[in-house]
C-alpha cells in the first residue's frame, strides 16, 4: 500500500492510525467496544497501513482529542457550551468542524436536560405520567438515575415500566418531541429525524443491574409470571448473588479476596446452602470457620442489610467482569472457554 497522506483519507483510515498510534494495549481495550464486522474492517486497514507520516499521525490524534473535548462539554452543558469553548481553544472555524462531525455522525441523546435533573425531581414530575411515558424518559437516562426513580413507583407500575423499557424498539420523533415539550425540553430541535433506537433488554438490565435488591426480586418476580420469556432473556445477562454458583473455584477465590469479612457472613446469612458451600469450600479451613462462627454469634439480621452485603459482593463481582479478571458462565455457546 502507497504511503498514507492527508489527501482523500477516510474516516477508517483515521480510526486504523489512530489504533496503531494508541499502541496494542489500549487498542485492544477499545477492540471490545466494537462489533465484529467493525473489527474486522479495522484489522484488515491495519494490516493494510504501511507508513504514514509523522504529521498525519498527529493531526489524527489532534483530532480524536478535539471530539472526545466536544463529546464531554456537550455532556456538561450542551451543544451551545461545547461551542463557545471549543471556539476559545480551537477557533470558531474548527470549532464548526469538530461540532458539525459531531452532530450528523453522532447521535445527541434527546432528555439530555433531564439527565442533569435530581432524581427527586424528575420523579415529581413523570409519576403521574402514562407508564410507556415514564418507560421512555427512563430509557434515555443513566441506569443510576434511572434506577432510583423506578425504585420510587409504586409497586404495582415497577414491573410494567420495565418491561415497556425491555419490549421498547423504535420511538417516533414526533412523540419524542412531544414528551420533551411537556417536560419543557431545550433539546427538541436536536432530535433526530430518523426513528430513534431505544430501550431493549440491555436498557432494562442495566437499570435493574443498579436497583435495590428488593426492587429487582419484585420486578422480576412480577415479569416471570406475566412474560416469562422475556424474564428469562433479562435473567440471561444479570447477575444476582446467587449466581455465583456460576463462578469457577478460582473466580470465587478471586473475588473473596475482595470481600470484607463482615459484609460475606452477613451476605451468607440469607443465602442457600449450595451458595453458602461454594463459598466455604474456597475459603482456608480457619476462615471460614471464623465466619460461621460470626454468623451464628449475629443472630437475626435484618433483610435490607443481608441484601446490602449482597449487593457489594455483586458489584466486586460486575467490577471484575468488566476488567476480564474473572468470566461469568451465562450459558450459551458463546460462553465457553477454551
Amino acid at each position: 500500500m502507497a504511503r498514507v497522506t492527508e489527501e482523500r483519507i477516510t474516516g477508517l483510515q483515521k480510526a486504523a492510525i489512530l489504533l496503531i498510534a494508541l499502541g496494542p494495549e489500549k487498542s485492544a481495550s477499545v477492540f471490545k467496544h466494537l462489533k465484529e464486522d467493525e473489527i474486522e474492517e479495522l484489522t484488515l486497514e491495519i494490516a493494510n497501513t504501511r507508513s504514514v507520516t509523522p504529521q498525519l499521525k498527529e493531526d489524527v490524534i489532534n483530532e480524536f482529542y478535539q471530539i472526545c473535548l466536544a463529546q464531554q462539554y456537550i455532556a456538561e452543558g450542551g451543544i451551545s457550551y461545547a461551542k463557545e469553548l471549543l471556539e476559545k481553544s480551537f477557533g470558531s472555524d474548527k470549532a464548526r468542524d469538530v461540532i458539525g462531525k459531531l452532530t450528523s455522525s453522532l447521535q445527541v441523546k434527546p432528555f439530555e436536560f433531564v439527565r442533569k435533573t435530581d432524581a427527586s425531581q424528575l420523579l415529581s414530575f413523570i409519576q403521574d405520567e402514562h407508564p410507556q411515558t415514564i418507560a421512555l424518559i427512563l430509557s434515555y437516562l443513566a441506569p443510576n438515575q434511572a434506577s432510583m426513580i423506578i425504585s420510587a413507583l409504586p409497586p404495582d407500575r415497577q414491573a410494567d415500566v420495565a418491561k415497556r423499557i425491555a419490549i421498547m424498539d423504535r420511538t417516533s420523533p414526533d412523540v419524542i418531541k412531544e414528551v420533551e415539550r411537556v417536560l419543557e425540553s431545550k433539546l427538541a430541535s436536536l432530535v433526530n429525524q430518523d426513528y430513534t433506537i431505544i430501550g431493549g433488554v440491555d436498557s432494562v438490565v442495566e437499570i435493574l443491574n443498579a436497583v435495590d435488591r428488593g426492587t429487582e426480586k419484585h420486578i422480576m418476580e412480577t415479569l416471570e409470571i406475566e412474560e416469562p420469556e422475556l424474564a428469562d432473556e433479562i435473567r440471561k445477562k444479570m447477575f444476582v448473588f446467587e449466581d455465583i454458583l456460576l463462578l469457577d473455584d478460582r473466580s470465587i477465590q478471586r473475588v473473596l479476596r475482595e470481600v470484607d469479612n463482615n459484609d460475606l457472613a452477613i451476605a451468607l446469612k440469607g443465602s442457600n446452602e449450595d451458595v453458602q458451600n461454594a463459598i466455604f469450600n474456597n475459603l482456608s479451613k480457619r476462615l471460614a470457620v471464623m465466619i460461621k462462627e460470626d454468623m451464628d454469634f449475629m443472630g437475626p439480621v435484618r433483610m435490607k442489610d443481608v441484601e446490602e452485603a449482597q449487593q457489594k459482593i455483586v458489584n466486586i463481582i460486575r467490577k471484575l467482569e468488566d476488567s476480564s479478571e474473572i468470566v461469568i458462565s451465562r450459558g450459551g455457546g458463546d460462553e465457553i472457554i477454551v
